[in-house]
């Protein structure tokens, strides 16, 4: 699975003129999935996400995580993160199949709310827009292989 984790003062995902989700302080985590992908990865990939310490304490220290800071977590399916950009023209056979794709995404979500945490989401597959006002920057990004 690859994740892009960009640490915002807010965001939202649009979805034909109507705002699906949207959040004040946290995580917007653009998130793909590959054929190969399990649920044991993704756990994995949940836990080292809500765990991250990108926000800062009183020192001005990267060092809380999206719960000690009161983050919630905007999540967006991306099957683009697998684009083969070795043409001009990038092609997306490395990215899963919605059969697997969906469940793992659902999955994904889940995980983060089983850790208490507020998550909106976008819709798979849907043409959405996105917004967000980055905080930093601060920009992760995550790969895990089964």
């Amino acid at each position: 699975m690859r994740a892009v984790v960009t640490r915002v003062a807010s965001a939202s995902v649009t979805i034909d003129g109507t705002v699906e989700g949207a959040i004040e302080k946290g995580y917007l985590i653009l998130l793909g999935v590959g054929p190969q992908d399990t649920e044991a990865v993704c756990d994995k990939l949940a836990d080292k996400i809500c765990n991250l310490r990108i926000f800062e304490d009183e020192n001005g220290k990267m060092n809380l995580n999206l719960e000690q800071a009161g983050g919630s977590i905007l999540v967006v399916s991306q099957f683009t993160l697998y684009a083969d950009t070795s043409s001009r023209r990038p092609g997306f056979s490395k990215a899963a199949k919605p059969d697997l794709a969906v469940p793992l995404y659902e999955r994904f979500m889940d995980q983060c709310r089983s850790r208490g945490f507020q998550v909106e989401h976008g819709q798979f597959g849907a043409d959405m827009q996105v917004a967000s006002v980055n905080d930093g920057p601060v920009t992760i990004l995550f790969e895990l292989e089964p």
